[in-house]
């Protein structure tokens, strides 16, 4: 065999053996969607069990990210913009359809549910305002029912007050993470820039400062205030607010919540592409161990379904489809026309069969050149080429498209920053 086919570069193969040898799939941001217990158990399914049940389990991995759900909960006193902060991390502008509504009174009465448009397992929660009167931490809790939140974002448009802080402490009783958000930071600057010697900086800072220490006066012990505007939601705190988020959430949960962001930093993309790029040897294993059961015709079927999906998958997180595209064109004031043309990848286009087919053989013959090392390391596959060989098309393809996309991801990206500086 290592007579007829090209050897798999020097780098993959170590890549390739921390997963299959090593039983390791971490990555340096600290995602790894799949864990040792996860590898070990899809390798025993390989080497002791049928194919039938070796593929039902590693397919049981590959779906559940897609059955993760996310709650956020949006609380804050009425007026401080909770309803457009809600609309814009799900990438929406108040007047778009599906959007929370809006308006200079309170328009939420009851706790509402706002599911991500692209991947609904998010669902942003806009919550009645407190700060009335009456209000009862205890009781609003209860009341909006507390439990079925991973985390809440308690905003204020001015100095955060007594009814904010004794929510977070109810908050942090019950076990659950709060982060507190000073919103509308746009409006201040602006307010601002109209007296002589205005440093954006100096006003930051002395914002930051002011909410600070209301929250220490209020008996909140070295508090973190994120300072937001939910129309430019790339300027200021949101990128620090997202990365804190991220880091505390549960490891099932982070590549959800960062998938479902708007694209509106080059490291957002950059991490995308990671979180997405950890999960392509699954892909990868599954289209294997479908090309060694011996029925005509199933492998490429499934190789279609698998790569139209995870290319889909891929388009959507990094916002290349038409409306996405649009969105960014009207909130940075650069032509639609200007952002599609830095488009370079064919996938941009069409995602259809038809281009999937005419991939696959363009990439069958990567397949052929890593057989040698695919038949070797993946057991269940020593005397079934074609698992090793649809493996390795699959990985490599993905890998390249992936790439292709990540990559217009950033020219646009690039293209609207530029014009907007």
């Amino acid at each position: 065999m290592a007579d007829n086919y090209c050897r798999i570069e020097e780098d993959k193969i170590r890549e390739i053996r921390e997963v299959l040898e090593n039983s390791r799939l971490t990555m340096e941001e600290g995602y790894y969607i799949i864990d040792e217990d996860e590898v070990r158990e899809i390798r025993e399914a390989l080497e002791n069990e049928t194919l039938t049940s070796a593929v039902a389990k590693i397919q049981e991995y590959c779906e559940q990210l897609d059955c993760v759900e996310l709650n956020i909960a949006i609380t804050g006193e009425s007026g401080s913009g909770k309803s457009t902060f809600v609309n814009a991390f799900r990438g929406l502008g108040d007047e778009d359809e599906g959007a929370a509504p809006t308006s200079v009174v309170e328009t939420t009465m009851e706790p509402t549910v706002y599911p991500h448009p692209k991947y609904p397992q998010v669902k942003v929660w806009d919550l009645p305002g407190i700060g009335t009167p009456n209000f009862k931490a205890d009781e609003y809790l209860q009341k909006v029912e507390f439990q079925r939140y991973d985390f809440f974002i308690i905003i204020a448009s001015e100095r955060f007050k007594v009814s904010n802080v004794q929510l977070a402490t109810e908050i942090q009783g019950m076990k659950k993470k709060f982060y507190f958000v000073r919103s509308k930071i746009d409006r201040d600057l602006d307010s601002e820039k109209r007296k002589k010697g205005f440093d954006q900086n100096k006003t930051l800072c002395l914002i930051r400062q002011n909410c600070i220490k209301g929250l220490q006066e209020c008996g909140v012990e070295s508090p973190t205030v994120f300072l937001i505007s939910s129309f430019d939601l790339q300027l200021y705190d949101f990128p620090q607010l997202e990365e804190t988020v991220e880091r505390e959430l549960p490891k099932h949960k982070r590549c959800v919540l960062l998938l479902s962001l708007p694209n509106i930093t080059l490291d957002i993309n950059k991490r995308k592409k990671e979180a997405l790029q950890a999960n392509i040897w699954k892909m990868a294993l599954l289209s294997g161990a479908i090309a060694a059961v011996p029925i005509p015709g199933l492998s490429v079927a499934v190789d279609v379904t698998i790569l139209v999906k995870e290319l889909t998958s891929y388009y959507q997180a990094f916002g290349l489809d038409d409306e996405s595209l649009q969105n960014l064109s009207e909130k940075t004031n650069v032509p639609l026309e200007e952002l599609m043309a830095v488009l370079k990848s064919p996938l941009n286009k069409e995602i259809s069969v038809d281009v999937i087919i005419k991939l696959l053989t363009k990439f069958a013959g990567a397949g052929l050149m890593l057989l040698e090392f695919w038949v070797s390391a993946i057991p269940v596959f020593g005397s079934m080429a074609a698992g090793g060989i649809s493996y390795a098309t699959t990985h490599s393809m993905l890998t390249s498209c992936l790439n292709e996309l990540a990559d217009d991801a950033h020219n646009v990206l690039m293209r609207a920053l530029q014009t907007e500086v």
